[in-house]
């Protein structure tokens, strides 16, 4: 018996849309039905080229340009993808600053700031602006990306490892507060993964951490959207406040 991905139907968002990652989740989810609003912060035409994949699949696509760690803009976004295509039901917050890896010591405080805004205000201002609606419909997902390295804590990460332990930190809250409206709060934590850009490069392979993973390689972007896609669709109702690793077990949360 065939168990179908059916989002159809449903309008997604995701943020940091044009990212190596962030396209292809773009593309499984309207794959299994989506409309899709795309979000970018410079990539216009990025933005716009997946917009017409989308179309050719025969869904809806809306480029939406914001700022993520500004409420207002979170805000003006959202009221323009709800004249467009509606309310997303599908949340994905995948937008990220880009850091410089370094030690505490030799960190400059603003660049824990400006992690902080991106991993811990994005959410939350994306809550505060798509959540109400999931409320009044009964039904809702919303899925942030926090990869490996967030549960690794290895040296130079301080930065962006301490602002994504916020987001995990509100997300989790989150999943309590909205539960009760059938809402989902889930995390997918990526590895180290084979992009496009690896492709085009040929970097797809690194002995040294591939020796460090169970799986004994790095796994694919497809592979962290195939479970973004499940955690949006109707088989993963039950699941909420979950870390869900997608590494190859590389790191393996315990009870």
């Amino acid at each position: 018996m065939a168990i179908p991905i059916d989002l159809s139907g449903r309008v997604a968002l995701v943020t940091g849309g044009t990212s190596q990652l962030g396209r292809v989740m773009v593309r499984t989810l309207a794959a299994a039905g989506a409309d899709l609003a795309i979000h970018y912060k410079q990539n216009q035409q990025g933005a716009a080229g997946l917009c017409a994949e989308v179309e050719a699949l025969g869904r809806r696509a809306l480029a939406v340009q914001a700022e993520v760690a500004d409420l207002p803009a979170v805000l003006a976004m959202r009221d323009t993808i709800r004249q467009s295509l509606g309310d997303p039901g599908i949340v994905v917050t995948n937008a990220v600053s880009q850091v410089a890896w370094n030690t505490v010591l030799e960190t400059d405080p603003a660049t824990y700031e400006d992690q902080f805004r991106t991993c811990v205000l994005q959410n939350v201002h994306l809550a505060k602006a798509f959540v109400p609606a999931m409320i009044a419909r009964g039904q809702g997902r919303f899925i942030g990306i926090n990869p490996e390295c967030t549960m690794q804590l290895k040296p130079n990460q301080s930065a962006y490892a301490s602002a994504k332990r916020g987001m995990d930190g509100v997300l989790r809250v989150l999943a309590r507060e909205v539960g009760e409206h059938q809402i989902t709060i889930n995390q997918v934590a990526p590895g180290w993964t084979i992009s496009d850009r690896d492709r085009e490069q040929g970097t797809e392979r690194h002995e040294a951490y591939e020796a460090t993973v169970p799986l004994r390689r790095r796994g694919t972007d497809q592979e962290i959207a195939n479970v973004v896609a499940f955690l949006a669709s109707d088989l993963a109702s039950f699941i909420t406040g979950a870390y869900v690793p997608v590494c190859g077990g590389n790191v393996m949360p315990t009870i």
